[in-house]
């Protein structure tokens, strides 16, 4: 009896021992403030194999950054930002460390509504959109039961256009959550990590190369389809085929 005793209570000691070893978010918080950039690194992805967050990626991009791997600071800001594309301090830093790239291209231009229409569709995260969505359709049956039991006319009409307006916010901002969270599922944005990539009409090397891009560079991926390449698009419109192995995912 006193040695199944003293197993347990090694085990419990055990667990609390593993317990006071696991990474938290203020450790590596602390980390990064002392200059301890790679071992941020190192528990920021350790945190994010457990979940990821667009706060986790912010701060892993900062530590990237102030060691110097505007790749990969590239990267973990782009996957922020997918997260939350509202967030305007991520969209800073982003843009900032873009800027320290070597490739600056020009963004292919479009209809100035599709413009419009993807930035309210990025405003704010899928989850915020969803809280929009829920609060729209609580007011919008609010409303309707003042018009339904208004005691008077401007109560009724109150009532009426104003249940009318936030049914319209309940379904767009339905739609906008289902837009991002398609974004989200199917990603097709990548990150030149090779130090320099030739882009071929087809996906042969035996071909001549068109033009070369370099690391933290954006790419979206248009083909997956022949084993080991990929065919990408650059935001300028050129199109061409890129080896897999020189870029990642975001």
């Amino acid at each position: 009896m006193r040695n199944f005793t003293r197993y347990i209570i090694l085990i419990c000691l055990l667990l609390c021992s593993m317990q006071g070893k696991a990474i938290t978010k203020v450790d590596a918080d602390n980390e990064y403030k002392k200059g301890n950039y790679q071992q941020a690194i190192k528990d920021y992805n350790e945190l994010l194999r457990q979940g990821i967050s667009a706060d986790l990626y912010y701060n892993l991009g900062n530590a990237y950054y102030r060691s110097d791997n505007i790749t990969q600071a590239v990267l973990a800001y782009e996957r922020a930002h997918l997260l939350s594309p509202g967030d305007d301090d991520i969209k800073f830093n982003l843009e900032f460390a873009r800027s320290k790239t070597i490739d600056k291209f020009p963004v292919e231009s479009e209809m100035f509504f599709v413009t419009w229409y993807r930035a309210l569709v990025n405003f704010t995260s899928v989850d915020h959109w969803g809280y929009i969505a829920i609060f729209s359709i609580a007011f919008a049956l609010f409303l309707m039961l003042v018009y339904l039991f208004g005691s008077n006319i401007w109560m009724r009409k109150i009532g009426f256009y104003g249940s009318v307006v936030f049914v319209l916010v309940f379904a767009l901002s339905n739609l906008f959550a289902y837009q991002q969270r398609e974004a989200l599922m199917n990603r097709s944005g990548a990150i030149v990590i090779s130090s320099s990539v030739p882009v071929y009409k087809t996906p042969t090397r035996a071909e001549s190369e068109q033009f070369v891009i370099h690391e933290g560079t954006k790419v979206e991926i248009t083909d997956k389809t022949m084993k080991g390449w990929r065919g990408v698009k650059l935001s300028d419109g050129r199109t061409g085929w890129i080896q897999e192995n020189s870029i990642e995912e975001i």
